[in-house]
């Protein structure tokens, strides 16, 4: 049986059209990449432990991967490159004019100037002159309907709008496609065809009447064509709505991604939007600044997509070509050029998609996976030291392992399986003349490799336990502790047993916790982060929490709280 949606019309269609035989290169094709990431991924995820454990310095989970690696790779190589980076100084000129009583900023006609000097010159013959404007240069910009959802671009979305991880996305996706109200989410296609039956979608959507009016607006164009992308899937269509109801009330995330699937798929088969863009070009001698605008003529896809969709319009005061404005205000502003921006979940998926590692079912748990074995943190993320002493082992010994174009090259690999022109057994075969000398240069070097691996381990784990603020009370430090009865974990102060101070904090039970290198900005304490698969990171400040807390006991005249932390800890004290 082959089917995109758990809706028992489609799953009896099915049912009634069995294909004829089995397709043995695509089960193939699967079980050589289970294999693949077994010789991988196991071997040298064992080796790396194993060789660390045997420093007799505590144990710690260590693991690679043909995916794993590369992708660890970009994050230690975009840390290089923001650690390397050299700064350089230039200036802008910040000018603004006033016009019927509003202020509007001017644009310089030189983005960047060298020198200081150049740019306090400009300022100095500029300043409090009258421009006169030389020119009106305007253009209507056409901006076509947006293609149907994959999984990378509905990761993408849900991520950049409601602040999601991949993880969490493809977990709420995979709970509404089990609901029969979307279609099979793990998908590469920006294609919809026309006989998942546009129209009886369309109508199953307007039952919800907050889609009844676009809904309506869609069907009055008779023909409907979805503005299919470029990428397409051999198994399944993008992904769509079935326009089915939900038999269960919905959680807020999977109602928050739902409506996001429904005005996609909607605002696919709407008009391109349509707005002009504006430039104003003032000039004074041989001096030239704009005022540049937009306004948007006509919505088109963007009705139906709402409020996904940012309305960059910008007014642009009435003036004509003669007419005149004084500069109000002016002066040069030092800059510096800024390092290559950190990777955030969503931006790092992107790159695996890119650099053609791991599938599309894969790739959000490669990502969680790195957060789990401590090698990267936070939201911005950043790579630990073990993620660094990682790296460079596998980089000194195993090079293979984190080039992204050698694991590239084994997903090709598998895609000859799938399409009949490769065998399993050949791809298995040069996997392991690769592998082998890798193997015997690790296990050559693992005493040494251990040794190296195990002093980070130590220096991170100490790290990762110790917070760099104070304790309040008697100022030794604060560490992460766990009670001994509960198992439960909380802050602690280490001079309980030197100077018998019992101050304490709540933490959250759930997930991997991280120390932030940040501070709160109410009463100065460092920061923490839990982090678990498929819910949202929480971070928080203990010491406001606790004191959250506090106020709002029973008796306190206030409403309680949800204590999802206190509730795990011992009180503060």
């Amino acid at each position: 049986m082959k089917f995109s949606t758990m809706t028992e019309r489609e799953l009896r269609f099915a049912f009634q059209r069995l294909d004829s035989k089995t397709e043995l290169p695509l089960v193939d094709a699967g079980k050589c990449r289970h294999e693949l990431d077994w010789l991988y991924g196991i071997n040298l995820s064992r080796l790396l432990t194993g060789s660390a454990l045997r420093q007799g310095r505590g144990y710690a989970t260590l693991s690679t991967g043909r995916v794993q690696g590369p992708t660890l790779g970009f994050v230690v190589g975009r840390e290089d490159e923001i650690s390397c980076f050299v700064p350089v100084p230039f200036w802008t000129i910040d000018a603004t004019i006033v016009h019927d009583d509003k202020i509007y900023r001017l644009e310089y006609e030189r983005d960047r100037l060298a020198s200081q000097a150049e740019a306090i010159g400009v300022c100095d013959e500029c300043r409090d002159v009258v421009l006169g404007v030389k020119a009106i240069e305007s253009h209507e910009i056409r901006q076509y309907a947006p293609y149907p959802f994959d999984l990378s671009s509905l990761q993408s979305e849900a991520y950049r709008h409601f602040g999601y991880s991949p993880a969490r996305t493809l977990a709420s996706a995979e709970r509404l496609y089990l609901d029969a109200l979307i279609s099979y989410p793990r998908t590469s296609s920006q294609k919809l065809p026309p006989d998942i039956g546009y129209a009886e979608i369309l109508r199953g959507i307007a039952s919800h009447a907050v889609y009844r009016p676009l809904v309506a607006k869609l069907m009055t164009r008779g023909d409907l064509r979805p503005n299919n992308g470029p990428k397409d899937d051999p198994a399944h269509s993008a992904i769509f709505p079935t326009g089915e109801s939900p038999a269960r009330p919905l959680s807020s995330g999977e109602a928050k991604l739902y409506d996001l699937i429904s005005r996609r798929f909607m605002a696919t088969f709407a008009d391109s939007s349509l707005k002009t863009s504006s430039r104003i070009v003032l000039t004074y001698n041989n001096h030239r600044f704009f005022l540049s605008g937009s306004r948007i003529i006509r919505l088109g896809w963007m009705e139906f997509y709402r409020p996904y969709v940012l309305d960059d319009s910008r007014p642009l005061p009435y003036l004509r070509i003669g007419d005149r404005a004084k500069i109000q205000g002016m002066r040069a502003v030092e800059k510096f050029t800024q390092p290559p921006d950190r990777y955030n979940p969503s931006s790092l998926l992107k790159k695996m998609e890119d650099a053609n590692i791991g599938t599309k079912a894969t790739r959000a748990g490669i990502i969680d996976l790195l957060y789990a074995r401590g090698y990267i943190r936070e939201e911005r993320i950043k790579a630990s030291e073990l993620a660094d002493k990682v790296t460079d082992t596998l980089s000194t010994y195993c090079p293979l392992i984190i080039d992204s174009s050698f694991t590239a090259n084994l997903e090709n690999l598998m895609q000859g399986i799938q399409n009949g022109t490769m065998s399993r057994r050949g791809v298995l075969v040069e996997a392991l003349e690769h592998l082998r000398p890798i193997m015997l240069a690790l296990a050559e070097n693992e005493e040494e490799i251990g040794s190296q691996l195990s002093e980070v381990i130590v220096t991170q784990r100490a790290a990762d336990v110790t917070f760099d603020t104070p304790c309040p009370k008697c100022g030794l430090k604060l560490a992460v502790v766990r009670s001994r009865g509960t198992g439960k974990r909380f802050v602690g102060c280490s001079g309980k047993w030197q100077t018998g101070c019992n101050f304490t904090l709540p933490l959250p039970q759930f997930g991997n916790l991280t120390l932030l290198k940040r501070c709160c900005k109410a009463c100065g304490f460092q920061m923490v982060q839990a982090r678990s698969m498929g819910r949202r990171p929480l971070v928080s400040c203990p010491r406001c929490y606790a004191t959250k807390a506090r106020e709002t006991k029973p008796g306190s005249g206030r409403s309680r709280i949800p204590a999802q932390i206190s509730r795990d800890a011992p009180p503060a004290t």
